[in-house]
C-alpha cells in the first residue's frame, strides 16, 4: 500500500482513470514527469530536479492550508521525509524522491499555500534538489508506471 493510502485512507470513490497524460475526470499525469510511489513528483532538469505532490495527491490531502517548505542548503536522502503539508483531513510528510541538496525552495507557499491544490505541477512546486547521484533517476515511475499505481 502507498504511504498517501496510509496517511490519507482510502478515498471514499477510485481514482477517476488517466489516459495519455491528460486530464480525465480531474487528475492530470503529465508524460514529461517523473514519479515516486508516495505521489511526489519529478521535473528533471540536468543535475537539478524540481519537486511537488502529484494532483493525485493534492486531491487527497483536501485543502492545503500549510506547506513547510526546506530551507536552502538542507541536505536531503531519497526516501526521507524533508518537508510537510497540513490540509484541512491532515498533515502529511513529503519524501525525497533523490538525493542532494535543496538550491530552490518555493516560498510563495507560506502565503498561498493553496498554490499546491490550484497548480501541483505549476505554482505549487515545492522546492528544487541539486542531484547527488543522477542514477537514482532511473528508480522513478515514468507517466504509464503512475497511472497504473493511482488506479489499483
Amino acid at each position: 500500500m502507498c504511504r498517501i493510502h496510509r496517511r490519507f485512507g482510502n478515498p471514499t470513490n477510485p481514482p477517476p482513470e488517466v489516459e495519455g497524460g491528460a486530464i480525465v475526470a480531474g487528475v492530470n499525469v503529465p508524460e514529461d514527469l517523473r514519479y515516486t510511489k508516495d505521489h511526489e513528483w519529478v521535473r528533471i532538469d540536468g543535475d537539478r530536479v524540481r519537486i511537488g505532490v502529484t494532483d493525485y495527491a493534492q486531491d487527497a490531502l483536501g485543502d492545503v492550508v500549510f506547506v513547510q517548505v526546506p530551507a536552502l542548503g538542507t541536505q536531503v536522502t531519497a526516501g526521507a521525509s524533508f518537508s510537510e503539508v497540513e490540509s484541512t483531513k491532515s498533515v502529511s510528510d513529503i519524501y525525497a524522491p533523490v538525493t542532494g541538496e535543496v538550491v530552490e525552495a518555493n516560498h510563495d507557499l507560506a502565503d498561498a499555500p493553496e498554490r499546491l491544490n490550484d497548480d501541483p505541477y505549476g505554482e505549487g512546486w515545492i522546492c528544487v534538489l541539486s542531484v547527488a547521484d543522477p542514477g537514482e533517476l532511473e528508480q522513478l515511475l515514468d507517466a504509464a508506471e503512475y497511472r497504473t499505481l493511482t488506479e489499483g
